[in-house]
């Protein structure tokens, strides 16, 4: 239940769950955990992050300025409350952690696999599947499913969905990720190159961003978008049309920005300089790859664009200082939006004070939170301090046997684990 401002949320838990010891699940475990999470030993959010938290009674809590969600995991305040905060990543309890869903833990082999069984328990009766088995051995995790050993891969590689062929016996769902979640380009906006919002602009244009989620083996599903989103946005389809594809266009734009070939040599010109610049990108995930392809399609504007790969965190670096003029990568946790306010003279070289203004965390209305969101992915996408490629995208590759996967809502079988099915011959 909000308060007309959002600012004042109460939550009300079920009364018929207990921890998997037997023992109610309360309002006092909830803000147990929120306050061991932001605890000074421990650090795992920011202090304030759940807002001003204070329990009404053993199903009620009252939360004013958190976060509008809850979904974090809880734990068992019998159980650890007595425990040193300053040696919680040693706690015995994650070897053998007493959760309350409908899954409970078996037995762990380091390094080897996790089992977990249903939990008659549970209020709903508990998951059809009786009993998972968690096998850590990603890199021979194709051989595995091919060979009949496993009935699905978690956070596959999209390069091995080729690799099944025609082979009948699975599917592919992908799932998308949070929404500040995205590769993109960096453009140094205030460098020669890049200072003209024209010039932006055409390099975008001249870009396949479509092509490349081909490229990368994902599906046709997997939208384009110019901007933060929330997953409210996407099922309602309210986030703004992207960008098209127009090489014409970009080189039109190219021609009035001044950068025009006139030796014939197949690369742009003004003032003596060559259109040329080196993009930045990290060795890690496919991002040299859709590197690779972003170069051959400013090649054929008339524009070269070289490629130096180094470690996520060299990448991160010069990024955040502003040691670069293209960088190729991602955003995940906040990132572009460090970037854009990082102290005096921001790393990009851009500034906008609406963006500025809708950024300020003044609200948590979820329709004025949309509204800024998408105010936000139309600036960006007439000034364009930074290119969005595509979201970033879980792909998981199950044996047909394995039914109640779709994408994208319901991909994830970890996450939704308790609500498949087997489907023997399926």
């Amino acid at each position: 239940e909000f308060s007309p401002d959002y600012r004042e949320a109460t939550w009300h838990l079920r009364n018929d769950i207990r921890w998997h010891d037997g023992t109610p699940v309360t309002a006092h475990d909830v803000k147990f955990s929120m306050d061991l999470m932001t605890h000074p030993e421990v650090l795992y959010e920011r202090p304030g992050y759940f807002g001003e938290v204070t329990v009404v009674d053993d199903s009620t809590l009252k939360i004013i300025e958190g976060e509008p969600g809850l979904d974090e995991v809880y734990f068992p305040r019998h159980l650890l409350e007595h425990l040193d905060p300053a040696k919680f990543y040693e706690w015995d309890f994650w070897k053998k952690p007493v959760g309350n869903g409908p899954y409970r833990f078996v037995r762990h082999e380091p390094h080897t696999m996790v089992e977990l069984e249903a939990n008659p328990d549970h209020y709903d009766g508990g998951p059809r599947i009786r009993r998972v088995i968690l096998k850590f051995s990603q890199a021979a995790g194709l051989p595995e499913l091919l060979s009949g050993a496993v009935d699905a891969i978690w956070a596959a590689d999209p390069a091995d969905v080729p690799k099944l062929g025609t082979d009948a016996r699975f599917r592919v769902s992908h799932s998308l990720a949070a929404s500040w979640v995205q590769q993109l380009i960096y453009w140094k906006t205030d460098h020669p190159l890049f200072r003209d919002r024209r010039v932006r602009r055409a390099l975008t244009l001249a870009i396949d961003r479509r092509l490349l989620i081909r490229a990368v083996n994902l599906p046709e599903i997997i939208p384009v978008i110019d901007g933060y989103y929330s997953r409210r946005q996407l099922a309602r389809g309210g986030v703004p049309e992207p960008l098209p594809h127009d090489p014409g266009e970009a080189l039109r734009l190219l021609e009035s920005a001044g950068w025009r070939d006139a030796d014939g040599d197949g690369v742009r010109e003004r003032g003596g300089k060559e259109f040329r610049f080196t993009a930045l990108t990290p060795t890690a995930y496919n991002l040299s790859q859709i590197a690779l392809l972003v170069q051959d399609q400013l090649r054929r504007v008339g524009v070269r664009m070289e490629i130096q790969m180094f470690e996520a965190a060299v990448v991160q670096h010069r990024l955040e200082a502003g040691e670069f003029e293209v960088v190729v990568g991602w955003n995940g946790g906040g990132q572009l939006w460090n970037v854009l306010h990082l102290g005096e003279g921001p790393p990009l070289g851009y500034e906008n004070s609406e963006i500025a203004e809708l950024g300020k965390p003044d609200t948590f209305d979820p329709a004025e939170l949309d509204r800024r969101k998408r105010r936000i992915a139309e600036i960006i996408q007439e000034d364009l301090p930074v290119t969005f490629l595509f979201p970033a995208v879980g792909t998981f590759i199950v044996h047909r046997r394995i039914r109640g996967l779709s994408s994208p809502w319901q991909a994830d079988p970890l996450r939704h684990m308790d609500e498949l099915w087997i489907e023997e011959g399926g």
